[in-house]
């Protein structure tokens, strides 16, 4: 039937109406936030590019992650800074490093509180890449898993609650899954940085995480921007070797992807609305050409809509702060 038999704007006459038609709800539950943690003492560190998000050390987490508890977003995502950083990152699997540290301390603070730690090198080598370097400078796939799967044991004994590889060398959650099973930790699940393209959206979190690769750039390990079927297969490969939430990172320039994602393998899907794509909003917002509000929910509401069951902003607190209303 056509007009003036159907007649779309009937359900859209009254707020109330709106409301019981959205075909999307975004919620407090779908929303993860990213915390950079430093090695030192009573440290609150801003980041220049990334208004209101912050380098904190340990003892100032509760600040944060009281933020993060009264308001209802129910996980964080970890990155650590170390004190000191060698060519194989092993800062990144000792047991009192920061990130260790950081995990005891929000569990002691919020033990509801999911968190979630990024498995990765690039924070911890002196050189900036995601993994240990040959002669040449390349990264060396096979050797960098076993570093992943000692990184991934050492966060998982300090009682996170699921790791999340991000490195994207071949192989690393089979890797990581075998350690952890082996240790005791097969109940921890793996949230696998499955499809994460080498963008120019991450330059604020290279700054954030301190982990600019000091030569070269990510492109032989970070996926092509132009490849859609490639981002399958390696969703598909993370999922065979075990894999429990699969991720799309970035976000905003790949909603493609993440429907496709979704409707090919049904699995729990996240999505990383990252550094640049907040940075953009931000500084829109400051000039006064966006509302922000609207725009960072209608752009948290697409990622949603696209087929994310999560999403890891740094907008997470304003976001919820928004729905709460």
């Amino acid at each position: 039937m056509a007009f003036p038999s159907q007649r779309l704007r009937r359900l859209r006459s009254t707020p109330t109406l709106r409301n019981m038609v959205r075909e999307t709800v975004l919620t407090c539950d779908d929303l993860i936030y990213p915390l950079f943690v430093v090695f030192g003492q009573n440290k609150k560190i801003p980041i220049s590019s990334m208004p209101g998000v912050f380098q904190y050390s340990v003892d100032r987490l509760g600040e944060p992650i009281q933020q993060v508890a009264e308001l209802g977003v129910p996980a964080v995502l970890l990155f650590g800074i170390p004190e000191t950083k060698d060519a194989l990152g092993s800062s990144a699997w000792q047991e009192d490093g920061v990130v260790q540290q950081a995990i005891r301390k929000i569990k002691e603070l919020s033990p509801q509180t999911v968190v979630i730690t990024d498995v990765c090198m690039c924070e911890y080598t002196d050189h900036g890449h995601c993994g240990a370097l040959d002669e040449q400078g390349r990264v060396i796939n096979d050797a960098t898993l076993d570093l992943l799967a000692k990184e991934a044991l050492s966060h998982a004994e300090a009682g996170c609650d699921m790791v999340a590889p991000s490195d994207m060398m071949d192989g690393r959650v089979g890797a990581i899954r075998k350690a952890l099973d082996d240790h005791g930790f097969s109940h921890l699940p793996i949230m696998s940085y499955a499809a994460k393209f080498s963008s120019a959206l991450y330059g604020p979190f290279r700054e954030a995480a301190e982990s600019a690769p000091q030569f070269g750039d990510r492109k032989t390990y970070q996926m092509d921007g132009a490849n859609r079927l490639e981002a399958l297969r390696e969703v598909e490969l993370d999922i065979e070797e075990g894999a429990d939430i699969v991720m799309v990172k970035p976000a905003l320039a790949y909603l493609d992807i993440i429907r496709e994602v979704k409707d090919t393998f049904g699995y729990p899907t996240a999505a990383y609305h990252v550094s640049g794509e907040y940075a953009m909003l931000k500084a829109a917002a400051a000039n006064g050409w966006l509302d922000e509000e609207r725009v960072t929910m209608e752009i948290l509401t697409s990622i949603k809509r696209a087929g994310a069951d999560m999403i890891i902003t740094y907008a997470a607190l304003d976001a919820a702060r928004w729905l709460k209303g």
